[in-house]
């Protein structure tokens, strides 16, 4: 043992005792953080402490419950155990456990996706779990296959851990077939029947060009997949789910396995705890925890971490759960839609570090599914209250600001004294991560109010202090999905001129053409396409969006204005060589003044070349301009950015994630000019931000770049009435005033906070 494994020791035993007796705050992260500073070989020490090994759960969504079933289950089975259980899971907090909690048979340990790189090689752990992939804090982590790429290095550092993995989950999938390790198979071998929502995270092949089908598919890329190009398709499944029954009791099913076919069962009624389900089941059968003992543990499970935790307050069934990328909030949205009575729902987002401060994520949330509910109040909360009070308005709910989850109590007792909500509405509180502990804490102060005797909580995740909160209350009402153009809007709240709809019947539509979504979006950029086709709906004026998929073809000639975002890598490059085949007709288009607004890679794509990976590729040259890089692709351009631009008199708010640097050519204008003293724009040198062409905007803004600057999509709409006029005939239409007071508060909100 050597003296910097002793202090190391020390060090942790000591701020332990300090934060926890005289701070009294949790102390799952800073005395390992401090630990390993001292020693950092420091964990490859302490994997004895776990005598018979250990299991690490990794993966996007459901570490801290799935991790924390499996210690209960390991517990069920009379197995000592070390773990995690607060969800602090990067090298510091499983060190941190390891430090504070005696010596035991098994370590069972959730793990940040990035962070296995550094803790498996160490622990050289005897299973890893794998649950999904999907894109989360793109700022932090990147593209998804990054993740993929040090998931798989770290199991190839560590050959003798086995993999347990989602094989219904196509990137998780890929994993597995590069990795030399044995690996085991699960997955659910029927349909579920869910409604699909609008974004999925991987719908190109993970082997070649093609794009992945789907026998049948779960929620976002979860299914039964193939590629009909290659023979990239879901592996046999070693543990399969079948006879799949959701209630509101919970889960049951049919897990069949090498051994035969069991059912197993959890209380938890959710979709993504099918999968939690079986992913649990197969590892405790690898480990050999007998199946009564794993049934014991699913039936007691009470998380009482604020991840799907029930209250009764005030009369009223609460429930609080965790949600941080579009996929967890698309599963929580169905948990609200199931309930068809009168109910709150609150949700709080915040752009701390541990969250990721790009929240361009949320316009990738389906919010239209609720908007259609009836007796539901909702309020929008967190440091970025604005941006989410915004989304909702899009989505067809009007919203204020409120402070807290303790204001919206009271707001809904003042809609209950008002006779507007029943005393026994239902609600539901979603928060992102860094939100998520204020309101657990609020939650369980109001609890131990209302019973004095109740159990003392567990101790919430550690997180960084949240920034100063904000919310929002809106009531929901019913609202057309964007998605659908066919479906006519029922109704188009506080900014809609009713006297125009019979006018609008007479109008052609203006045609706006969404370019390949199926593979440029990945920074929520479809959301500027909801905005533009929203402001015509709001103002009367008829709106057709034609939704151009990989291998579809478009008339330009037919069209009024051209939206183009960004995608992966891989995505981009495909989506490319579609647009390098329209070239002609896209620059008659643009030459002709035809609006076109392009984002991040889209953008990139408009000039003579642009960067796949690390390679200069051809772009289709409608602007004088070619992107660069100086570095390497971690070597990035990531933050807020304030612009000022002549396309509007407010600020331009925007967040920018950029590998490449873009140089203008000669006479060439930008969009604007950076004067934030955060942000970079084009490059590390001009301070210019975007391109702008006769009637082409190219941003590297996104989150969507229109939702805090409507001056902006206005310009662009007013360009569109222009072509519109011209392509058919009919007199030139006028934009009429909207409300845009919540989309400036919005844009006034970031502004502060930026200067």
């Amino acid at each position: 043992m050597s003296l910097r494994f002793s202090l190391a020791k020390a060090a942790g035993a000591v701020s332990t005792w300090g934060l926890r007796h005289v701070a009294h705050r949790p102390a799952a992260n800073l005395p390992g953080k401090i630990a390993l500073a001292i020693d950092p070989d420091l964990l490859d020490e302490l994997r004895g402490k776990c005598t018979q090994g250990s299991v690490i759960t990794v993966g996007t969504n459901g570490k801290t419950s799935t991790n924390n079933l499996l210690a209960d289950a390991f517990e069920a089975a009379g197995c000592t155990i070390i773990c995690n259980r607060t969800g602090a899971n990067l090298a510091a907090g499983i060190t941190s456990a390891l430090l504070q909690q005696p010596a035991a048979q098994w370590g069972v340990f959730e793990c940040d996706e990035l962070w296995l790189a550094h803790v498996l090689p160490r622990l050289r752990s005897n299973y890893v779990l794998l649950l999904n992939l999907f894109r989360d804090q793109l700022d932090r982590c990147g593209e998804i296959d990054r993740i993929q790429t040090s998931i798989a290095g770290a199991l190839a550092a560590s050959p003798d851990t086995v993999l347990v993995y989602n094989a219904d989950d196509p990137l998780c999938a890929r994993i597995a077939d590069e990795v030399p390790n044995r690996t085991v198979a699960y997955g659910l071998d029927e349909s579920m029947g869910l409604a699909q929502n609008t974004v999925t995270d991987a719908q190109m092949c993970q082997k070649c060009d093609g794009m992945v089908r789907y026998h049948y598919r779960q929620y976002g890329q979860l299914g039964d997949y193939f590629c009909d190009q290659c023979d990239f398709a879901r592996p046999t499944l070693d543990f399969a789910g079948r006879d799949i029954a959701i209630g509101p009791a919970g889960v049951t099913m049919e897990v069949c396995g090498p051994a035969g076919c069991e059912s197993v069962h959890t209380p938890q009624p959710t979709p993504y705890a099918a999968y939690n389900l079986v992913a649990s089941y197969a590892l405790c059968r690898e480990v050999g925890i007998p199946t009564a003992d794993f049934q014991r543990a699913q039936d007691a499970f009470n998380p009482r971490n604020g991840r799907l935790q029930r209250y009764r307050l005030g009369g009223r069934d609460v429930l609080l759960n965790l949600a941080k990328n579009p996929t967890g909030f698309n599963q929580n949205l169905k948990i609200v839609e199931a309930d068809q009575g009168p109910k709150m729902v609150a949700f709080f987002i915040n752009d701390q570090v541990a969250d990721g401060h790009d929240i361009s994520w949320i316009w990738d949330i389906d919010f239209e599914e609720l908007a259609g509910q009836p007796d539901t109040v909702v309020f929008a909360g967190g440091s970025r209250a604005h941006d989410l009070a915004v989304r909702l308005k899009y989505a067809g709910i009007e919203a204020a600001v409120i402070e807290n989850i303790e204001d919206a109590f009271d707001r809904l007792g003042a809609l209950t004294a008002a006779g507007a909500l029943p005393s026994d509405a239902a609600v539901y509180a979603i928060a992102n991560y860094t939100a998520l502990p204020p309101v657990h804490a609020a939650l369980n102060a109001m609890e131990a109010a209302e019973a004095p005797e109740a159990p003392e909580a567990a101790e919430a995740p550690e997180a960084p202090e949240a920034a100063e909160a904000a919310a929002c209350i809106a009531v929901a009402a019913p609202t057309p999905r964007p998605d659908d153009p066919a479906q006519a809007p029922a109704s188009e709240g506080k900014n809609a001129e009713p006297g125009n709809a019979a006018a609008a019947l007479s109008e052609p539509p203006v045609i706006i053409a969404h370019m390949l979504p199926d593979l440029l979006n990945l920074y929520g950029d479809g959301g500027n396409v909801r905005i533009l086709e929203q402001r015509l709906r709001w103002r009367g004026i008829p709106v057709e969006v034609r939704r151009i998929q990989h291998g579809e073809a478009v008339d330009f000639s037919q069209v009024d204005l051209v939206f183009m975002g960004g995608g992966p890598d891989r995505e981009q490059k495909l989506a490319s060589e579609q647009l390098l085949a329209m070239r002609d007709e896209l620059a008659v288009y643009v030459e002709g003044d035809g609006p076109l607004l392009a984002i991040c890679g889209g953008y990139q794509i408009l000039g003579r070349q642009w960067l796949w990976g690390d390679e200069l590729v051809p772009g289709l040259g409608l602007i004088d301009m070619e992107t660069r890089r100086p570095g390497t692709s971690a070597d990035r351009l990531i933050d807020n950015m304030v612009l000022e631009s002549p396309l509007a008199t407010h600020p331009v708010v925007g967040y920018e994630n950029h590998a490449g640097r873009t140089y203008l050519g000669e006479g060439v204008e930008g969009f604007g000019r950076v004067v934030s003293s955060c942000g970079h724009g084009n490059n590390d040198d001009d301070r210019v931000e975007g391109a702008r062409y006769k009637n082409v905007v190219g941003t590297y803004s996104h989150g969507p770049l229109l939702s805090k600057n409507p001056e902006v999509a206005d310009w662009l709409l007013a360009r569109a009435l222009e072509r519109r006029a011209e392509r058919t005939g009919t007199p030139a239409a006028d934009l009429a005033p909207l409300d845009d007071s919540a989309e400036l508060a919005a844009n006034a909100s970031m502004v502060k906070r930026l200067s």
